[in-house]
């Protein structure tokens, strides 16, 4: 995969900060007397050019969706907000595939759009997607592998949210910086953490540190697949930078996660 696809697959997998929500693949069911939920009219599908450089998925309008260069694996991330190793069952000669790909809505309610949440949003381009891939999936739990975020020898080094920054509320921000990523993230638990990390390594992050509170924290790393850096002071690797820089340790283990299991899946027609 090109230096530009990594980066930008890297930022595809940043998960919003929301402890409460879980990594599950069900829709939302509306009420019967309720309004049919917006939902894309059209969709066109074609190959991406093999010489395009990059990834983009979403955009910002509200009555219309765009991605370029994007695998179905991709999409699905997108649209459950998962990880990639929690998707399985797609066939190599299709995962190999990009895709450009626009839907809209020919008569948009606005008012409803922008309404809806963040999983809404994302969730109304499933439709349209699995009639033109003729998807067939259904969640399971599965015993797989994960990493544990825990407390490292010589304690954690992790600074306690200031009153001040608690009132103002969580905030995070990813910048590339040099040739590794900074993450800057405002009064946020331990848990919230694992989860940010859990968009970067492509595997389930579980909070096991028992560390409660709010914190104040700075992450700099480098990831796999950059190019290589002459630089002494290059960050390290993810891994290293979470025990060097935060007190803390990702230590691999075995655990129940729920996976997106692909049953049927075809090659969409282009148009």
């Amino acid at each position: 995969m090109r230096t530009k696809d990594i980066l930008l697959a890297t930022l595809l997998c940043i998960p919003a900060i929301s402890i409460s929500s879980a990594q599950t693949a069900s829709a939302p069911v509306a009420k019967s007397a309720q309004a049919a939920p917006p939902a894309y009219d059209v969709m066109t599908i074609k190959p991406s050019d093999p010489d395009s450089q990059g990834t983009s998925i979403g955009g910002g309008y509200l009555d219309r969706w765009r991605g370029q260069n994007n695998s179905l694996k991709m999409l699905l991330q997108y649209i459950y907000d998962l990880n990639e190793d929690s998707i399985v069952g797609i066939p190599s000669q299709l995962d190999s595939k990009r895709f450009d790909i626009d839907a809209k809505i020919v008569e948009p309610n606005l008012d409803a759009l922008k309404k809806q949440s963040p999983e809404q949003n994302r969730l109304m381009l499933l439709p349209l997607l699995t009639e033109r891939f003729q998807l067939k999936t259904h969640m399971e739990t599965r015993s797989g592998p994960v990493y544990e975020l825990v407390v490292a020898k010589g304690g954690p080094k992790l600074k306690p949210a200031t009153d001040e920054a608690s009132r103002t509320g969580v905030s995070t921000s990813m910048n590339w910086i040099g040739n590794g990523w900074k993450l800057t993230a405002n009064s946020q638990p331990t848990a919230a953490l694992a989860k940010i990390l859990t968009g970067q390594i492509h595997r389930t992050v579980i909070d096991k540190t028992e560390l409660t509170g709010n914190y104040d924290l700075t992450l700099q790393w480098t990831p796999d697949g950059a190019p290589a850096s002459t630089d002494a002071d290059a960050p390290p690797s993810i891994y290293t930078a979470v025990q060097e820089q935060l007190g803390l340790k990702l230590q691999p283990a075995k655990a129940p996660v729920e996976v997106l299991v692909v049953d049927h899946v075809a090659m969409p027609s282009e148009n």
